[in-house]
């Protein structure tokens, strides 16, 4: 079996590469052009599972001859387009660099993809597709309400996309995969989330906080939430991974059932700010240094998941706790320090 996945190098990328190279019989593509991540991630891949993807540094938005060097190592048995743009607060400052990033590198790949029969097409999308929710958990049902983001408006437009190229072609096969916030890495210690630029995710920046490295700054304390800090949905990065292998495996299984599919992938517990601190301190006996800020734009409020779509069709259940996720990234970070 041989995938395709763009974005390889990514955090989540690289965790899924992971697991997909642990099985003999899977062969895997990795197609990334390192804009926020680097080669070394293969390396690390290589040192938990022994095995290196096959490696094409290539950049999805630029169309010329891209479908040629895909070809060139296919035929695919599934495809998981992780390559995105990821950082919200980014994304409000550079609105169109995240369109043309985002929206045309899901058209370029799909370009190719859509001619495929019965291949697996798994989409990375985001819970910030549902915005300022009403409405808690947020089933995959819920309304799609007005983005808080650039970032979350061109998820939502990926979607509409696929669903326009699944109703046109009955025979192309997708799944939406809604993440809600993943974080946690390896626990090894050798793999976790390395962002090129300043972080902007929290948990990053809790854990370089910790060996002071950054400066942890809570944005926003005066939210309607139990202690005034934002609500979010946290999910362990390779719970999030395994998902993608469950829905290439649900596709194969069900390929006479209209798609896109759409899956939650949450916890379906939410944790303020403040408590996902106060498990880092727990797990790492270290005390953190943190200021409260005001709100950020982009962000929104509360969001956490009910799973059960995912639980009942793809059989996927989370595997990890909120203190085996912190426990992981701050193994990963010590690893970082000692590396560098």
């Amino acid at each position: 079996m041989r995938i395709l996945v763009t974005g390889a190098a990514g955090y989540i990328g690289s965790h899924t590469i992971t697991l997909l190279l642990k099985n003999k019989n899977v062969e895997v593509v990795a197609l990334d052009n390192y804009s926020n991540s680097s080669a070394d991630a293969y390396s690390r891949v290589k040192a938990i599972c022994g095995k290196m993807p096959i490696i094409i540094n290539r950049d999805l938005s630029d169309a010329a001859g891209l479908i040629d060097v895909i070809t060139q190592h296919g035929p695919y048995d599934g495809i998981i387009h992780f390559a995105a743009l990821k950082s919200v607060p980014d994304s409000v400052k550079n609105p169109v660099h995240y369109y043309h990033n985002n929206v045309s590198g899901l058209l370029n790949i799909l370009a190719y993809a859509q001619s495929l029969a019965n291949v697996p097409f798994i989409f990375s999308s985001s819970c910030s597709v549902y915005g300022n929710s009403s409405s808690l958990p947020v089933t995959e049902l819920s309304p799609v309400l007005p983005a808080e983001s650039p970032y979350a408006h061109t998820k939502q437009i990926g979607e509409e996309i696929i669903k326009n190229v699944c109703a046109t072609h009955k025979h192309f096969k997708a799944v939406i995969l809604r993440y809600f916030n993943p974080v946690g890495a390896d626990p090894s210690g050798l793999n976790g989330e390395w962002p090129m630029q300043k972080p902007t995710n929290l948990l990053p920046i809790i854990t370089q906080t910790a060996i002071g490295k950054n400066q942890l700054t809570v944005h926003g304390s005066d939210y309607p939430t139990r202690d005034g800090t934002c609500i979010r949905d946290y999910v362990h990065v390779y719970d999030i991974a395994q998902a993608h292998i469950q829905a290439i495996e649900y596709i194969m299984q069900h390929v006479h059932v209209p798609t896109p599919a759409l899956f939650n992938l949450g916890s379906g517990t939410g944790t303020t700010v403040l408590e996902a601190i106060q498990a880092f301190e727990k797990v790492s006996q270290k005390k953190l240094n943190y200021s409260l800020g005001p709100r950020r734009a982009g962000d929104v409020i509360e969001i956490y998941a009910n799973n059960d779509k995912a639980q009942n069709l793809l059989n996927w259940q989370p595997q990890y706790t909120l203190e085996e996720m912190m426990q992981s990234a701050w193994k990963w970070q010590q690893h970082l320090a000692n590396y560098h």
